[in-house]
């Protein structure tokens, strides 16, 4: 599991590299509202995040109409965790976007491995 984890991880980085440059192309250059620019980036990192876990880290044979539908309702959770930390640490607590949204994946992170192993790719 300990391998699996840093693989997933690893493949979260990916995911969250894109995240984070469309979070930060839309609120820096485009002057989005952060939870906007942070829901736009966490989906395209899911689309990256499915695509390579379920070939590399989870070697998935789970067909994609079953795995993909469980990995979409694995990810929305981590959506809601990850968009309400956003907007608890942004709005009302004033945290630079960039800080929240470090904290705020370190919450979704484990959230979406545990959902990923044990329910979408097994």
């Amino acid at each position: 599991m300990f391998f699996q984890f840093l693989r997933f991880a690893l493949v979260g980085g990916v995911g969250t590299s894109a995240h984070y440059a469309i979070l930060i192309i839309l609120v820096s250059g485009l002057h989005a509202h952060p939870v906007l620019g942070s829901t736009v980036g966490f989906l395209l990192g899911m689309i990256i995040n499915y695509i390579l876990n379920k070939s590399f880290t989870f070697s998935s044979t789970r067909a994609h109409r079953e795995a993909f539908w469980r990995f979409v309702i694995v990810a929305v959770i981590g959506i809601g965790i990850n968009t309400s930390a956003m907007a608890l640490l942004t709005i009302p607590l004033d945290f630079h976007y960039l800080l929240a949204q470090v904290l705020a994946t370190a919450l979704a992170l484990s959230w979406n491995f545990f959902g990923s192993r044990h329910w979408v790719f097994t």
